[in-house]
């Protein structure tokens, strides 16, 4: 499904939008965009299309762009939801490359995990990084996350296999970090 709009300072995080697909597709032609994620692409019109219809049907996952200045700049969002056990798995990719390392993914990964703690009312929620991709890392520990785990050469990049960060939140240490900021 596709996620309700959520604002923040720098970013909101609103639904895709039909005719933006070319926008999107236009990231993931980026290999540098790419790089650190475990989509692959480019993707041709129908499979873009088709990732659009299945997202915004998912009863277990809620997918958001990320807009700066009334323009889309990358998606966010939240798959495999597993409702009985109130967990899920989180992921981001900024496709606006003159917007990196300027606090737009760690404001939307702040805006994204409160909403799934305080309107999914999920118990924690999971994500993983490629190890060499420390501004990830470091805007989720902002976040909240901590580290779980490396999944040690789970993904082929490059000619060879990479080690993957994994980390998770769960929603009691996020509220008590949230209280301890407002003291």
């Amino acid at each position: 499904m596709f996620g309700p709009v959520l604002r923040g300072e720098k970013c909101t995080l609103r639904p895709p939008r039909k005719e933006e697909l070319s926008i999107y597709q236009h990231w993931f032609e980026d290999p540098e965009v790419i790089y650190f994620t475990p989509r692959a692409g480019p993707f041709s019109d129908t499979q873009e299309e088709e990732w659009f219809n299945r997202v915004g049907e998912d009863p277990n996952a809620v997918q958001w762009v990320i807009e700066v200045d009334g323009k889309p700049v990358g998606f966010t969002g939240i798959g495999g939801i597993n409702w009985r056990h109130s967990n899920g798995e989180t992921g981001i990719a900024i496709g606006e490359k003159s917007l990196w390392r300027k606090g737009i993914a760690s404001e939307a990964m702040a805006l994204r995990t409160a909403f799934c703690f305080r309107e999914l009312n999920l118990h924690k929620i999971r994500t993983r990084a490629f190890m060499e991709n420390e501004a990830s890392k470091r805007a989720l520990q902002k976040a909240g996350y901590r580290e779980t785990g490396i999944q040690r050469e789970e993904m082929f990049r490059d000619g060879r296999f990479r080690d993957i960060w994994m980390g998770e939140v769960l929603r009691d240490d996020w509220e008590r970090a949230q209280a301890e900021q407002k003291t």
